[in-house]
């Protein structure tokens, strides 16, 4: 069993824990669930901002521990200030220690598109991000059926929400291409082992249709690297770690985008 099998096992016991404390109709009657999402392609296509999305990670099932100490508030409004064009919140508990309040919190101080980074296997998942304040939801193919991906993508457009598929290898990509996505992610690393490459972005860039936002994701700790990918035809580049894992994320990602305007 790999670890994202463990994930997904994990997802759907706390979906149906979740769905038995608070109804679909109840989620809907959230504050912010009618709110109007901001715009990923918008933001990405801005030219004040770097095309990155920055993540907000505590921990993760490789690392462990990567950041106890920085608030979500403190992090998300650095990471804005210095020029994010999105921003990535984890909201699962058990392997990342996250949480959907980690969400709402960053809501309140950010005007940019938010990314409820999860593992969705379920359209509950998709109206808590909406009700939490989210803008965008990740469908991960790893995961997913190409039918699930089509008809979770549909429900989150219905509600108004950015679609951002993240793909790992060629095969993924071309069973999970659906109209309702916006964006498509390269994930760099392999969620069954967690092993890094950039190969997997350079192999795909290509093959993935010009109508879609091209995404970088993880493995990302060089201005020059993204000057590389962007050459290669990427729009935006997914970073956490290498920010989280510092004192400061902020600040981390301030002098990031001062090298990279160098």
């Amino acid at each position: 069993m790999t670890i994202l099998d463990k994930i997904v096992e994990r997802k759907r016991i706390e979906v149906a824990e979740a769905k038995a404390k608070t109804t679909l109709q109840q989620l809907e009657q959230y504050p912010l669930f009618g709110r109007t999402c901001y715009s990923l392609k918008d933001s990405i296509e801005n030219p004040q901002r770097t095309g990155i999305i920055a993540e907000y990670k505590r921990a993760s099932p490789s690392k462990g521990l990567i950041n106890g100490v920085s608030t979500v508030q403190e992090v998300v409004q650095g990471y804005q200030d210095a020029g994010a064009s999105a921003i990535s919140v984890l909201t699962d508990s058990d392997f990342f220690q996250g949480s959907l309040t980690d969400l709402t919190a960053a809501r309140e101080v950010l005007q940019l598109p938010l990314l409820r980074k999860e593992f969705i296997v379920d359209s509950y998942q998709i109206a808590e991000a909406k009700a939490y304040g989210a803008d965008i939801i990740l469908l991960i193919a790893a995961c997913l059926s190409p039918d699930d991906v089509q008809s979770l993508a549909a429900y989150a457009k219905s509600l108004g929400l950015n679609v951002l598929l993240e793909v790992h290898n060629e095969e993924e990509l071309q069973r999970s291409i659906s109209d309702n996505i916006d964006a498509i992610g390269v994930n760099n690393r392999n969620l069954k082992d967690f092993s890094v490459s950039l190969t997997h972005s350079y192999d795909l860039v290509n093959k993935i249709p010009s109508n879609f936002i091209k995404v970088s994701e993880s493995g990302i700790s060089d201005p020059t690297t993204i000057k590389n990918l962007k050459n290669r035809g990427f729009h935006s580049f997914l970073i956490g770690e290498n920010f989280m894992k510092t004192a400061n994320p902020g600040d981390a990602m301030k002098n990031f985008v001062n090298e990279l305007k160098g």
